[in-house]
């Protein structure tokens, strides 16, 4: 038994050191997947106002909060959720992001910081509002090669406007 306890004892303290090396490599090519799903399948699906190309950067089952609290689960459901926004509130938004901050929590999931930029954007009277900005907190896990986002938060930075004096 002491044996064991010792074995498992060293392999807990050198577990992570022997895999540094692998998880290393492993994150530079995570990064740059994920990079890649933030560039070419949200930012660019969200510019051409294409939800099917925009869900595409989201898993199967994934979990979607907007800035209202308002959300959807599964990618057909938030599909389903940016068809109707990029035809009405978004429909001529053009937005811009950069991933901040890249934190993995082990070597299938990371958490992703992302501040965005957006303007274009109307209010439900179809009125223009002032350029937009947030912050998206994105867990991204993997499948094989692939990062896709399993849970998106979005929230706004924007600054209000100052009220009115009297």
């Amino acid at each position: 038994m002491r044996k064991l306890l010792v074995v498992w004892m060293l392999l807990l303290a050198t577990g992570p050191v022997m895999g540094q090396e692998l998880t290393e490599t492993r994150q530079a090519a995570a990064r740059a997947t994920i990079d890649g799903v933030l560039s070419d399948r949200f930012i660019a699906g969200w510019n051409s106002h294409d939800a099917h190309l925009f869900a595409s950067a989201f898993a199967l089952d994934a979990d979607f909060t907007n800035i209202r609290g308002e959300g959807a689960s599964g990618r057909d459901n938030i599909e389903k959720f940016h068809a109707k926004v990029f035809e009405r509130f978004f429909l001529h938004s053009h937005q811009t992001a950069q991933a901040q901050k890249i934190r993995f929590l082990n070597a299938d999931v990371a958490v992703v910081d992302v501040s965005w930029q957006m303007t274009g954007a109307v209010d439900a009277a179809g009125k223009a509002m002032p350029p937009r900005s947030g912050l998206l907190d994105l867990v991204f896990t993997a499948s094989g090669p692939e990062w896709l986002i399993t849970v998106m938060h979005n929230t706004e930075l924007t600054e209000a406007p100052a009220p009115a004096r009297r």
